[in-house]
């Protein structure tokens, strides 16, 4: 992959543009557009320019480089499969008994040599050109403004690297990067990660905090950098791992930071620990804006390149996203891992529109009564799987886990209100239902027993009982009941809404024969045909602790909440597309879309 632009010409049906368009939500939204196919590809726009400040750029940009699954597994050179049955040997790996068994181990232990990074001596590629300090201009690169509410042009593909204040410890994260002016970035890292661990200690010490951002270069490198590797190890090393190659790293022109070599741009510089700036807002991978708030600021020391450079990005908002195969890498590589803390895990799922740690799906051997609560508690305390708000967990005996609709029935037929677990714990940084930010409400759910024995006293049309609904509340505007055949049918109802769903809920009560689960939306820019979405907007909207009811039915209130709730933080709008630019894109050719496409991805709001 030394020509990334040439290999995915080669191998990835890349999609050149070479029509000017704008790095303000034009660009963005082509690719947004684009990896929601079926056969999305990615896509390099040779001729980037910014209207609004005049330039234009005299490098491309590369988008949606993890375009599809076949893709993906060509980046990596090999399924994700065969590099977690790697690591699952590696850690099942025993001292040898025999003068045989030590020979057989060898040819193992000689492809270990090739995990470790190697530290090179000397510049790399992405140093040939070197730009001083006093002529940094952040302006130069075409940094992306993908929504119109964003605070700013912000990097969405930089590798950020540090380091520990002892030295001994060194990170690859994948964070965005708000560009503020000429040669400041806003360093969004959650205070989950382990830069901000880093930093913590840097701003104990009072001293500056050395940074170094690298954009471009083999794939692989943006997705160690999302990979949820153990505390304390350099994510470098699972490159070399799934390379079977070491990494090649030099060292940064003004800190003591190694990165990889035949990266396209790096932005070197350190962070004043006494500084924060307010960051943000961005329309995030969970398709919801996240808000404004205090984060560190990075200096720009200095920006060396390639002779010609590349420019990486992504684009994020509602899914699917190229993070859906990213995702589906990671979930696929860490299998193994999780294996030791849950021994009796067949397989695990989290499907995009769950946005990942929304929502977790999981096969297990039951061996004996709480079981699964067991996974649950296991699940919900170690590393990234803490963030998890919701897991379900069937047995052996359940469909695969990507088969969504057979997988539902399943689950359906053994949900009872005895077998829904609710507790509180820690949330995602990003999450923005919880009453306070960082703790929350989780839900488990243990479908991997027998099916229940009760279903629906009396199973109405949907007319008959959005009628009935409607006699007890007039704010409920819609209503469609899905998986009938089940046990544990699911009626979705949208409203307008006024008050707290929790009180129509009690009042819904006379309808119990009719009702087992009831799933409550807004009117406003849900489509209850669309279960894709409504997944999507449930799993996101709601906090277990306080959206979860189990009587008189298992109910879910996923309405944006605010003062009719006691909600007290600021809820935040969903990423849309412009329109304007929508249509133009669509006038130029560029995209190809119809109202269908719009709707059932919300790329514009509806009512």
């Amino acid at each position: 992959m030394q020509d990334v632009v040439q290999w995915l010409k080669d191998n990835g049906n890349l999609k050149i543009i070479d029509e000017a368009l704008d790095v303000e939500l034009e660009i963005p939204h082509v690719a947004y557009v684009e990896v929601k196919k079926e056969d999305s590809r990615p896509i390099l726009f040779t001729n980037p320019v910014n209207k609004a400040k005049g330039i234009e750029y005299d490098m491309p940009v590369l988008m949606n480089i993890f375009a599809n699954k076949a893709l993906t597994e060509k980046i990596f050179g090999k399924h994700p499969d065969a590099v977690a049955e790697g690591i699952e040997e590696l850690l099942k790996l025993k001292p040898p008994k025999t003068f045989k068994a030590k020979l057989a181990m060898i040819p193992k232990l000689f492809s270990l040599k090739n995990v470790f990074p190697k530290r090179l001596k000397f510049r790399g590629e992405c140093q040939e050109i070197i730009i001083p300090k006093e002529e940094v201009d952040l302006d130069k690169l075409p940094i992306l403004k993908t929504w119109e509410e964003d605070g700013g042009p912000f990097i969405t593909m930089g590798q950020v690297y540090t380091q520990s204040l002892d030295g001994e410890m060194q990170n690859l994260g994948m964070y965005r990067l708000q560009q503020y002016d000429k040669n400041r970035l806003g360093m969004h890292w959650q205070i989950h990660k382990d830069a901000s661990h880093f930093f913590d200690q840097y701003q104990k010490a009072g001293k500056k905090m050395p940074v170094t951002v690298a954009i471009g270069g083999d794939p692989l490198y943006i997705w160690c950098g999302q990979a949820p590797m153990p505390h304390g190890m350099f994510e470098m090393l699972l490159y070399g791992f799934v390379r079977n190659k070491n990494a090649q790293l030099v060292k940064s022109i003004t800190n003591d930071i190694h990165i990889p070599r035949d990266v396209d741009i790096v932005i070197e510089g350190f962070v004043d620990p006494e500084l924060t700036e307010i960051e943000g807002p961005f329309g995030d991978h969970t398709g919801y804006y996240t808000l404004k708030e205090p984060f560190p600021v990075m200096d720009v020391e200095t920006i060396t390149m390639k002779k010609n450079p590349v420019f990486a990005a992504t684009v994020v908002g509602k899914p699917p996203l190229e993070d859906k195969y990213m995702g589906w890498a990671t979930e696929r590589v860490f299998l193994p891992m999780l294996k030791p803390m849950a021994p009796d895990l067949i397989d695990y799922n989290m499907p995009e529109n769950g946005v990942f740690h929304n929502l977790i799906m999981a096969k297990m051997k039951t061996l004996y009564e709480g079981h699964a609560m067991q996974f649950m508690h296991a699940f919900w305390g170690v590393g990234q799987m803490s963030f998890v708000k919701h897991a379900l967990f069937v047995g052996e005996d359940a469909p695969d886990l990507e088969e969504s609709e057979a997988l539902t029935k399943h689950i359906l037929n053994r949900l009872s209100p005895e077998n829904v677990f609710i507790t509180k714990g820690i949330v995602d940084h990003l999450d923005h239902s919880s009453a306070k930010q960082f703790v929350g409400g989780k839900l488990g759910v243990d479908a991997t027993g027998e099916e229940v024995e009760e279903g629906v006293e009396t199973l109405l049309t949907d007319s008959e009982l959005l009628e009935k609904i409607q006699e007890i509340n007039a704010n409920v505007l819609e209503l469609k009941q899905y998986f009938t055949e089940t046990k544990n049918p699911v009626c979705v109802i949208s409203v307008n809404k006024k008050k707290s769903q929790l009180k129509m809920i009690k009042k819904l009560k006379v309808l119990k024969e009719h009702i087992k689960v009831l799933i409550i939306v807004d009117k406003a820019n849900n489509d209850i045909e669309d279960l894709y979405m409504l997944v999507w907007r449930v799993v996101n909207n709601i906090d277990a602790s306080r959206d979860v009811v189990l009587e008189p039915f298992i109910a879910v209130d996923a309405t944006n909440k605010g003062e009719v709730d006691g909600f007290e933080r600021e809820w935040p709008g969903d990423t849309f597309c412009t329109k304007s630019v929508l249509d133009d894109l669509q006038k130029k050719g560029l995209i190809d879309i119809d109202e269908k496409f719009i709707k059932e991805f919300g790329l514009l709001p509806f009512t």
